[in-house]
C-alpha cells in the first residue's frame, strides 16, 4: 500500500507512537511518505529516524512568515511559480468562503505546495484530529487521493473541544472514511460528539517491548530511592502536584531522588517552585532524553510517577507511552484516574492510582512503596505482562494493517474489522 501520514511536527522525541506506526509499515513492505512541519529543535531525535532514514521521507511545506504581508507575497510567488502544475488545486486553497481561517492564513496554500507532485494514496493516515482537518481540506481540493483516517489521541478530543466547541468534528465525521481512538475513553467521547460508531475501534499506541529489558526491582545497596517521571513541561502532566509530593516525602525518608526526564513551558515555574521548597538537591529536571537515555535512567530508577491531570483548557491524556515503558522497564507505578489511565494501570496490581491535583494522596502512595519495596517485583512483572499483553508494537500494526486493507475493502464499518481491532 502507498499511506500518506499527515502529522504535526515530526520528527519530535514526545511522538514516538507516530514514529513506531511509520517504521512498522516500511518495515512490513508498504511505502509512506510524511507531511509534517519542521521542529523547533532537531539535536536530539529518536535512533531510527536515521535508522530508517525518514528524513528523505519527510515533506515540509515552505516556510510561512509570520509577517502577514511578506506571507501574502511569498504565497503570490508561489502561485506564480506553480500555477501551471496544478491551477484547480491552487485556487481552490483559496476559497476563503469554503475553507476558513485555513484558507484565509494562507496556510493552507503552503501545505498544497509540498503536495503538487504526490501521486494518488491507497490510505491517508492523520495523526491527531486537528490534522485530519487539514488533510480533509487537501483532499477536498484535490491536493491528495486516498482514504482518510483519523486517530484522535488526547488533546484533539479534549482540549480542541472545548476551545471550539461540540461541533467542531462535525464535518470530519462526515467526511472521513474511518476513525481510531487510542483508548476507551476517547472513543466514548467521538461518539458522543457524533462520530458513527460503527466507523471507530479503539487502537491503542503501540510499544516496543524488546527495547526494554526486564530487570528485577530491589532496594539499591546505598539505599537511595530513585524516582522518575517523564513527560513534557505542560499543565496537563500534573508535575506540579508530584514535586510537591516529594518535597513532603522528603521530610520522613530523606535518601530520596527525583528525576524528571522531559521540557516545556511551565520549567522555569517548575523550577522556582522547586527552590521554594527548598528540594533542589532531591529534585532534578533533566530536559529532553531521547529513548537509549531514558531506557538508562528507567533501568536505575526504582518507582515511576505520571501524575496527569485535566488541564484548565480541557486537555486530557490517553494510556500515555512513557507510563508503558516504565511498566515494561517492571516498574512500580503512581498514575492518576485521568482520561484513558485507569485503561492501563490496575489499581494494586500494576500500580497504584490517586485523584488527580491531589498532592497528599500522591505522597501517601509514594511512602507506601518506599516502606514496602518487597511488592515492587510483583507490581513491576504485573505492569510488564499487561502492557506487552495490549500495547505489543507489532500485533497492533499488524492490526493497522489489516485496518487499513477494511477500509480499501468497504466504504463502511463491517463486523470482520471490530473482530481484526479487537485481537
Amino acid at each position: 500500500m502507498k499511506i500518506a501520514f499527515i502529522v504535526g511536527k515530526f520528527p519530535v522525541l514526545s511522538e514516538t507512537f507516530v514514529l513506531n506506526q511509520i517504521i512498522g509499515l516500511i518495515s512490513r513492505g508498504h511505502k509512506v511518505d510524511i507531511y509534517g512541519y519542521q521542529p523547533d529543535e532537531t539535536f536530539k531525535v529518536h535512533p531510527d529516524v536515521e535508522k530508517y532514514q525518514l528524513l528523505a521521507h519527510i515533506y515540509y511545506p515552505p516556510k510561512i512568515p509570520d509577517n502577514y504581508f511578506l506571507r501574502f507575497l511569498k504565497a503570490l510567488q508561489l502561485v506564480l511559480t506553480n500555477l501551471h502544475k496544478e491551477p484547480l488545486v491552487l485556487l481552490r486553497s483559496l476559497n476563503f468562503f469554503k475553507y476558513g481561517r485555513q484558507a484565509i492564513s494562507l496556510r493552507l496554500l503552503y501545505s498544497v505546495i509540498r503536495l503538487l507532485k504526490a501521486q494518488p494514496y491507497d490510505i491517508i493516515h492523520c495523526q491527531f484530529g486537528t490534522f485530519a482537518q487539514e488533510g480533509m481540506a487537501l483532499r477536498d481540493i484535490g491536493a491528495i487521493q486516498g482514504k482518510l483516517i483519523t486517530s484522535f489521541r488526547g488533546y484533539d478530543i479534549s482540549q480542541i473541544v472545548q476551545q471550539y466547541g461540540e461541533n467542531v468534528y462535525d464535518l470530519l465525521f462526515a467526511k472521513g472514511d474511518f476513525f481510531l481512538a487510542n483508548c476507551e475513553y476517547f472513543k466514548k467521547r467521538a461518539i458522543k460528539l457524533g462520530c458513527d460508531e460503527k466507523k471507530i475501534v479503539v487502537h491503542g499506541s503501540g510499544i516496543d517491548s524488546s527495547r526494554f529489558p526486564l530487570k528485577v526491582r530491589n532496594p539499591h545497596p546505598d539505599g537511595k530511592i530513585r524516582i522518575t517521571t517523564t513527560g513534557r513541561l505542560i499543565e496537563k502532566k500534573g508535575i506540579e502536584y508530584s514535586i510537591r509530593a516529594v518535597a513532603k516525602v522528603s521530610k520522613i525518608h530523606q535518601n530520596i531522588q527525583y528525576n524528571i526526564i522531559g521540557d516545556g513551558y511551565l520549567k522555569e515555574n517548575l523550577q522556582q517552585l522547586i527552590r521554594e521548597l527548598n528540594i533542589a538537591d532531591k529534585v532534578h529536571l533533566l530536559g529532553w532524553k531521547n529513548q537509549p537515555e531514558i531506557i538508562e535512567i528507567l533501568e536505575n530508577s526504582d518507582i515511576f510517577m505520571a501524575p496527569s491531570i485535566t488541564a484548565k483548557n480541557g486537555d486530557q491524556d490517553a494510556p500515555v507511552n512513557t507510563l508503558k515503558e516504565a511498566m515494561l522497564m517492571t516498574l512500580p507505578v503512581i498514575a492518576t484516574r485521568h482520561g484513558g489511565i485507569p485503561e492501563l494501570v490496575q489499581d494494586g496490581v500494576s500500580g497504584l492510582l490517586v485523584p488527580e491535583r491531589d498532592a497528599d494522596a500522591i505522597a501517601e502512595k509514594l511512602s507506601y512503596l518506599i516502606e514496602h519495596p518487597e511488592i515492587w517485583t510483583y507490581m513491576g512483572q504485573a505492569g510488564r505482562t499487561y502492557v506487552e499483553s495490549n500495547y505489543d508494537i507489532n500485533k497492533l500494526n499488524d492490526e493497522l494493517v489489516q485496518i487499513y486493507r477494511q477500509v480499501l475493502m468497504n466504504d463502511l464499518y463491517s463486523p470482520d474489522l471490530a473482530l481484526v481491532a479487537s485481537t
